[in-house]
């Protein structure tokens, strides 16, 4: 394959021909990385202390959701090494190696970093920082990162190893309209985050107040009543659908693992498609059957369910028990059924410690408080509504982090030019 004209063939790639490849060494960087012994100077307020868990392969901004501080006596020489400047780049450099963050004008300072990362302060002079963050967290370097890996016990990347790693630089116009062009995209990620964790918590303060009747809708009064679960349906046991055949044919199917992690309330997509030969061992689900968990690794996850509203021919594996309702709106009950206080009851009726177990018979003895049908209808509508807000947007924020990935690849190597 022909070089394109205006490209070269480098060590990481094609790049335009008027692009610079260096070590980042090369940059002449301050580099550092934090020091021990930090857990005697944690404190409730203080400066910020920033870990790897505050970085992330999803952006280079920092979460700082889980944050620990610290309270460092001034004269501490460390705290003078390690302190964080906005525009520093920092880089994991244990256990999970080449984790890329930019300290921007969000991070509180002051902060300090632990001795699991890397501080690399670059001249703005020479490059752009912002670029150099994003261009280390992108496809190429990170091969670069984990070739480069000290090996041995502990994985690791010595701070000679850092500046060793090889990067890409166009002109400095060039790397900060790349930079803000990437840094634009971030915050639009940002403010979809926000956005989607807001609406997150209206929806869990909506069924707190409406599946308990502490809030009413419009138009509905009167006392809710008292059931077991049993006096709801009749119970049945799923059966069949190995791991293995999980993948083996066209036919929906759903797994009792699946409603812990992709089934939550009503099952709205199958990963699981079965063949017919292993659907004639399996138990065929009927419209408005509530699934539940059979089986878990801990009691407060027994029992999670998810109610099954699609008119299609799909199937349950083993350790899924199944409440065939009579009467009742399923999708209020699957609703209801993952409240926290129904949850602790099932926790409580759980048998076994490495893996719990919840019978037909234990369930069917839970009692919840019941509106009338159509109190059970309008509670779901609005839940349904809320649900279906949250996956437009969650459907956009996937949509824009592709978009991301795309922009990085084209911009970071020159493919598309934006000067």
């Amino acid at each position: 394959m022909g070089v394109k004209a205006g490209y070269r063939q480098t060590e990481v790639g094609f790049i335009p021909e008027h692009w610079t490849i260096c070590p980042l060494g090369d940059l002449q960087p301050f580099v550092t990385s934090g020091s021990r012994g930090w857990a005697a100077f944690y404190a409730q307020h203080g400066a910020l202390f920033v870990r790897i868990t505050n970085l992330s392969r999803e952006s280079i901004y920092l979460d700082l959701e889980s944050s620990k501080y610290v309270e460092l006596p001034s004269t501490d020489s460390e705290g003078a090494r390690t302190q964080l400047k906005e525009g520093d780049v920092l880089i994991s450099i244990t256990a999970d190696i080449g984790i890329v963050g930019y300290i921007d004008a969000a991070v509180p300072l002051p902060a300090f970093i632990n001795q699991h990362i890397a501080l690399v302060r670059i001249d703005e002079s020479k490059a752009s920082r912002k670029f150099v963050s994003y261009y280390l967290a992108s496809s190429g370097p990170q091969k670069n990162f984990r070739t480069s890996t000290d090996t041995g016990a502990k994985s690791g990347m010595s701070l000679s190893g850092v500046q060793k790693i090889l990067t890409a630089l166009p002109p400095l116009p060039e790397q900060r309209a790349i930079a803000e062009a990437l840094s634009d995209v971030d915050a639009l990620l940002g403010g979809l985050d926000r956005l989607i964790a807001k609406k997150r918590d209206l929806k869990q303060a909506a069924m707190q107040q409406l599946l308990t009747g502490q809030t009413r809708l419009p138009g509905f009064h009167g006392e809710w009543e008292v059931k077991r679960l049993g006096q709801l349906g009749e119970f049945i046991k799923g059966s069949g659908i190995r791991k293995d055949e999980a993948a083996s044919g066209d036919l929906p199917a759903v797994r009792y693992g699946e409603l812990y992690t992709i089934h939550h309330n009503v099952v709205r997509e199958y990963r699981s498609r079965v063949s017919k030969e292993v659907a004639s061992t399996a138990l065929r689900l009927k419209e408005g059957d509530l699934l539940f968990a059979g089986s878990g690794e801990t009691k407060t996850e027994i029992g999670k369910c998810a109610a099954f509203i699609d008119p299609i021919e799909a199937y349950a594996g083993g350790d899924i028990v199944i409440l065939r309702t009579n009467g009742v709106f399923p999708v209020f009950l699957g609703y209801l059924c993952n409240q926290p206080a129904v949850q602790r009851s099932k926790a409580s009726k759980g048998q076994g410690d490495a893996v719990v177990h919840i019978s037909a018979a234990a369930l069917g003895s839970i009692e919840v408080t019941m509106p009338t049908l159509a109190e059970q209808t309008a509670i779901a509508q609005v839940l349904g509504d809320m649900d279906a807000e949250l996956a437009v947007l969650e459907a956009r924020r996937e949509k824009t982090r592709q978009l991301k990935q795309g922009m990085m690849q084209e911009l970071l190597t020159g493919r598309t030019r934006l000067v």
